[in-house]
This record gives C-alpha cells, structure tokens and sequence, in this order.
C-alpha cells in the first residue's frame, strides 16, 4: 500500500526529466520537470519543519490552480501534515472562517488574488500562525511571508539538518489522513470529508484500471485545484502516468481567468481536459457561434454533419454497428470539412473530456462526441476520494456514468437496505480502500454515512445488463408522491431550463403532496423581447400577464398532450408554479460551489411560498405573488 509520498517519488524515478507542472504567469508557459518539482517540495517542506508544521496538523491553501498549489500540498504531506484545500468562490465570511478555525488550521498558503478575504478575517482566526502568500507582492502585514523566504529558510534548515524530511515523510503511513476536504455547505455547516494518503492512492490505482496515459500526455487544468475530482482525476492520476499538467492563465478577476481558456488550449494543446457541464455549454455556444459567422453553406453542412454523426454513433456502445457502418465514408467527408476545424480550436490534439461534477446532458454528450471530440460521463463523490465511474475511450455509453473502477464493489439497495437487481432504481452504495475515513469532528454524520463499511452516497441510481451505472439525482431530493411513490426532479429540471429560453432556473418540490409544485426564475431579456414582439408594454398589467402565461406554456410542454409529453410522468410535472425575481446563486446560499441548488435552504427559505402554491387559486398562475415577483423581473 501507497502513500502520495510513495507514489510522487515513484513517478520522480520513472519521469526525472519529463515535463510535470506548468504555469503562465506572463503570456508564455513556464515548465518544471519531475525533479526540478521534487527539490522544491523538500526545500518547501523542509521551511514549513523549521516554522513548527509536525505531523497530523494542518495547512490550508486558498488559491488558483498553479504550479505553486500542488508544491505547497506535498510539502504539506511530506512533514507528516494535513492539507486542507479551500475554494476560491468562498467570499471572507463565516463559511471560509468556519472552515479555517474547524480544521484548526495553523498556516495558510494564498495567491494575492485571495489574500484580501485572509486579511479581512485573520483577526477571528488566532489558531493561524503565517500566511504564506505565492506571489510578489510589496507590503507584508501581520502573519505574513512569502513564499521565497520560506524556501531560503528550508535550504538553509537542510544544510543543519539534511535528513530531516526523509525523517518525517518515511513515518507517513497509507492511513494517515491526507486531506480534510470540506462539503459545499448543503447544510448548515460543512462536513470536513477526512481522506487518507491510501484513499488517494487507491483511486489513482482504481482509475487506471479504466483509462490509460502515455508518460507526457498533456492536460490543462480549467477546474478548481480544490475540487474533488480535478484533484484525483487530474493532479494525481497524471503524477502517476508521468504527464504534464498546465494549469490555467489567472487572470485579474474570474471573467478575465475564463476567457483566457482558449488561448490557453492553443498554447497547451491538451490530449486530454477535464469539463463540468456549464464549461461544457459554454463551449458548444462558442462552437455554434463559430459556425454561425461562416455563413449559411458552413452552417448547413455542420448541421447536416452533426445529425448523420448522431445516428453512425448511437449511445457508443452501439457506435457504427449493422447499416450504421455504410455512414462513415460520409461521415469522413464532413469530418475533413467542418469537424477537424472545430477540433483545431481546442488546439488540434485533444482526444476527448472527462465530465464530472453533475450530470452532463446527453444531448451535450452526442454533439461533442459527433464533432469528435467526446465528453465521457463520469460519477463520483468526494467522500469515494471521488472516483466510482467513467466513461472512457475504450469503453462508452453516452446517458450513462461509465463503467465501476476495479477493485471497489457497488450495489444498488432499496430503502430497508436490500440489494436490487439490474435496472431497478435505488440508492447508490460502495465499498473500497477509496472511501473516506470519516467526517472531522461529526461522528454523527460519519455513522449516518459510513454503514458497516459501505458508503451510502444518498444518489439514486441503476445498473444496467452491460455493467453500466447510471445516476439519476439525490436519493433525499426526490419528489415524493401522496402515495409514497417516488421520483428524481433533477431530469426534468434539466430539460425544462435546457428547452427554454425564457426559463433561467426551475426547482420541482413534492413532499407527500396531492401534485408537483414548482419555483422558477424566469429570464428577464428573452421575456421582455416577447413582449415587444408582441407590442406590450412589459410594465403593464397586460404585459404582466403575458409573461406569466407564456412560462406556463413553457410548462405545458411537459404535460401529456404536450411537444415532450412523453419524456416524464405526468404527475411529476408542476401543476402550480411559484414566479421568483431573484435567482438562485452563491451569494443567497441557495446554490453551492458546484452550483447545485441547495434544496433544503431554498425550500426553508420559500417555505410559505410553497405553501401557498398548493391553495386552488395557485392553478392559476396571474396570483397576487406571481404578478409582484414578475413585475419587478419586467422593470
């Protein structure tokens, strides 16, 4: 059994030379080698002994994804300590001081960027010892190094002591803790998800028994270094294969960071990306933009390409088999003309992305599967180190979460616990050295979630006959019937907000009741457009009606005689709709860092809303409420 320790010596011996981490600070890219990133980790970690860091205590970093993250985390690791990595959408409130005092952390690393939130809040922090800050930066305050210095002093306390952190990194053992990794917060305070060095290891091991990397494979890292699965799936798992990771331009603010991805993927020219579906939408808008300005002949032919595609690849599994085949000579054609163009956006080389995070739409999986450049589906979970499943190259079914990693067990059970076969829904539990050790400090939480060795993940799901799983939602947010009968909301949410331009965000509540209710944000500027359309003036009663109508249509849709009437059962479809003005989002808690919708605050928050929606007069949508809340949308 591994620690990181072992596993990132393994890969200096192996990839000494090779390329490791990359950043770009100044335009142009800026590499480190295998061992040119081992010396700064035994230099760092050897400045982090001599400030007092001992085993089993804590260190955070609050940063962008850099060269500097993942040096500072195996320092952290190589004196015996544990790492706890923070998000940077975390704004300097309780959320982020809760996190730093729970953990006990005694030092934090920050990029200058995150520095304001740790100087707003140091004074509530007293447990942090030195803020250890990345980048250059003139005027230091209390507390504060940088990071230039810690490495003199490491140097420097190697020279007295040189064996000290092969001293302290060779006691580190497999079922030491690692890592204290914070939930989003879907509660009132965040669990500290505790994951051990083998836990880590483990699944690095585990995702290798899916997927194979040549030594030098390139990747860019666009999500969050905090976030579970960039962490395994990306930083670790390339370590392991011996590739190069770059990590993502830091712009100025958030806006300037991502629009930076492009011209960063030119200059990288990745084999292999990690996405999230609102990455994943937002390319395909570019793409479809792209094309767009190419004229009507362009547009006409990657349509055209784009549905012969759909039907030669089916789900994957089934991809060019019986008269399918006689598509691919024109399917080639297509493909030399419009998709091999597409693909030189995304610099040329990239083989495919792996979607994790939430579930990634399967009409977003078939369009870059068609442009050939495929979004395999994966399903994990923080507390799995996060890796259960994927879809790969080798093996694929498009609407699916992929195949299980080998070795870890799953069933599928029903509420009193009992194993379902194939094809029925129930919740999703599994066994493996990759599950968590348990929650920080919540023994509760830990004996609600930890059961005889199994982790019950609380997501619904199925296998199929081929060994495929597929998730469906939360197990505790499903829609619950007045006869018990139950079903998962997230589906139709995603279909309703995908196949509507006038529906921005839409939350389905059922809890034992008669029928389905439904909270929605509508958007303002396709509303207002409708109404011009249609010569009404959007401040007024008429035009307020209008709007209100026009999204129960939207609605409709989904009823039995309606265009997608036959995508859900009836019953799950809002009979009454609840018209908010102000949207779900990260500020208000009622999203989280994944951008999830918290339901538990959202329907707590609204509570007297929902309520309301089950009176008789709510079947009408023009009530009192919806006139207000959509009055002030159309202003």
């Amino acid at each position: 059994m591994k620690t990181i320790i072992n596993l990132f010596e393994d890969s200096v011996k192996k990839y000494y030379d090779l390329i490791f981490l990359q950043d770009n600070k100044t335009g142009d890219y800026e590499s480190l080698t295998y061992g040119q990133v081992h010396q700064k980790v035994l230099d760092l970690a050897a400045g982090l002994h001599a400030m007092g860091l001992r085993a089993g205590e804590r260190a955070a970093i609050l940063s962008e994804g850099q060269s500097d993250w993942l040096i500072s985390e195996l320092a952290i690791l190589y004196c015996g300590a544990i790492n706890v990595p923070l998000s940077t959408k975390l704004e300097a409130d309780d959320e982020l001081s809760f996190r730093l005092k729970h953990s006990g952390s005694k030092i934090i690393f920050v990029s200058s960027v995150q520095l304001i939130k740790i100087r707003k809040l140091i004074d509530q922090l007293p447990l942090i010892e030195h803020i250890i800050i990345f980048d250059s930066i003139k005027d230091l305050a209390f507390k504060e190094i940088r990071k230039e210095e810690v490495y003199v002093l490491g140097e420097e306390y190697l020279e007295k002591h040189p064996e000290i952190i092969t001293e302290t990194s060779s006691d580190v053992r497999p079922d030491d803790i690692a890592n204290i990794s914070y939930t989003s917060g879907t509660t009132a305070d965040p669990k500290g998800i505790l994951l051990s060095h083998r836990n880590y290891t483990s699944n690095v091991e585990q995702a290798a028994s899916l997927m194979y990397l040549e030594p030098g494979a390139r990747t860019l890292t666009i999500l969050p270094w905090d976030h579970a699965f960039a962490h395994t799936a990306c930083l670790y798992t390339f370590m392991y294969y011996g590739g190069t990771i770059a990590s993502l331009q830091i712009g100025k603010n958030p806006t300037e960071t991502l629009r930076n991805i492009s011209k960063n993927i030119q200059q990288v020219k990745p084999h292999i990306m990690m996405s999230v579906p609102a990455l994943a939408k937002n390319f395909r808008k570019n793409i479809e933009n792209g094309i767009k300005a190419k004229g009507k002949l362009t547009s006409y032919l990657f349509r055209t390409g784009i549905l012969l595609s759909y039907c030669y690849n089916g789900n994957g599994y089934d991809k060019g088999k019986g008269m399918k085949k006689w598509l691919k000579w024109s399917l080639n054609i297509y493909d030399k003309l419009i998709f091999s163009k597409v693909r030189a956006g995304f610099g040329g080389e990239l083989r495919f992305f792996i979607g994790g995070g939430a579930l990634l739409d399967i009409e977003l999986q078939r369009f870059f599967y068609a442009i050939g450049i495929p979004m395999f589906q994966g399903y994990g979970l923080s507390e799995a180190s996060p890796i259960i499943s994927s879809n790969t190259d080798q093996k694929h079914k498009l609407g699916s979460s992929g195949f299980l990693v080998s070795p870890m067990e799953l069933k599928i059970i029903d509420e009193n616990g009992n194993e379902l076969p194939n094809f029925q829904q129930g919740e999703i539990v599994i066994r493996g050295e990759n599950v968590m050790k348990g929650y920080w400090q919540n023994e509760k939480a830990t004996k609600e979630t930890l059961k005889n060795g199994w982790l019950h993940t609380g997501d619904l799901g199925y296998m199929d006959q081929d060994g495929f799983l597929y998730v469906l939602g939360r197990f505790k947010s499903l829609l619950i019937g007045s006869d018990g009968e139950k079903y998962s909301p997230e589906g139709i949410e995603e279909a309703i907000v995908e196949n509507s331009k006038y529906i921005d965000q839409i939350m389905l509540y059922n809890n034992q009741n008669p029928f389905t209710t439904a909270l929605v944000v509508p958007n303002k500027d396709a509303l207002k457009h409708f109404l011009k359309v249609h010569h009404l003036h959007p401040e007024s009663e008429a035009g307020i009606k209008m709007a209100l109508q026009q999204i129960q249509k939207e609605i409709n849709r989904y009823k039995t005689n309606g265009e997608f009437g036959k995508l859900f059962p009836s019953r799950w479809i809002p009979t009454t709709i609840g018209i908010l003005s102000e949207p779900f989002n990260e500020e208000n808690k009622q999203l989280n860092s994944t951008m999830k919708m918290v339901r538990g605050k959202i329907t707590e928050h609204y509570s007297i809303r929902i309520n309301k929606l089950y009176d008789p007069e709510s079947k009408n949508i023009a009530t009192p409420e919806n006139m207000a809340s959509m009055a002030k949308i159309l202003v």
